[in-house]
């Protein structure tokens, strides 16, 4: 779904991203780990074209969007939950979700759009419970739910997931990750940029683990879980 190729990305004279490659295959979570300020959200925005990449290559389904805009990134397939969510606070839940269907709805998408937000309210009940409630004054849990489900509602090939447990409670991070999953075996994609490797590594098929811009370390979560330096440094073992 998802091939990054080499690709090196810069903040001015800086070098943030050197030779960074990796792929996601159809319906697997794959997920990319390390401490913060290893690389891994420039690495996101780099994808999905609101960084400039020096170098390298980077397609969807084959297809090359290294240089893509990022709105034109978007309309070919591919989601983003962000970090910390960014929903539109000041709207209802409703009005948020229909706003991650804005593409389908303006190509005429209607009645398929109205049956995507009953099998979101199906995922997340609580949705259902708050559709009319503004965005701004849910739990933090109940927004990260609502963010995954805006993302969602464009009937995504690959979702992109940035932090998605960063400032939840343990047993929401928990809910979280399980919903990941069931997600997965449903049919999604998902490029997952933890710092939380334990439960990253945890949901994922595959994983990779990056430092200081570069790739490390790659191979099976089952692999990674054994590998020293991840035990040491971010396992806690």
């Amino acid at each position: 779904m998802i091939e990054v190729t080499n690709i090196d990305v810069f903040y001015g004279n800086i070098q943030v991203l050197k030779g960074v490659s990796l792929h996601v295959t159809r319906g697997e979570i794959v997920a990319l780990i390390g401490a913060n300020g290893a690389g891994k959200s420039t690495l996101m925005k780099a994808t999905i074209g609101l960084l400039p990449k020096k170098s390298g290559n980077i397609c969807l389904e084959g297809y090359p969007i290294t240089a893509l805009p990022c709105p034109e990134i978007i309309r070919l397939g591919i989601a983003v939950v962000p970090e910390g969510r960014r929903l539109f606070a000041p709207l209802s839940v409703l009005d948020n979700l229909n706003l991650g269907a804005y593409l389908r709805l303006t190509n005429g998408f209607k009645k398929e759009v109205q049956e995507d937000l009953q099998t979101m309210f199906q995922i997340f009940p609580r949705l259902r419970e708050r559709s009319h409630q503004l965005a701004g004054t849910l739990s933090g849990g109940e927004q990260q739910m609502l963010a995954i489900a805006r993302a969602l509602m464009e009937r995504p090939k690959v979702l992109l997931m940035d932090e998605p447990s960063i400032g939840l409670a343990p047993l929401i991070v928990k809910e979280i990750f399980e919903i990941i999953r069931r997600l997965k075996d449903e049919g999604n994609t998902f490029l997952l940029i933890e710092q939380n490797a334990r439960m990253a590594l945890r949901v994922s098929d595959r994983g990779y683990l990056m430092e200081l811009g570069r790739i490390i370390l790659n191979g099976s979560a089952e692999s990674l879980f054994k590998e020293e330096t991840v035990r040491k440094s971010y396992l806690g073992a």
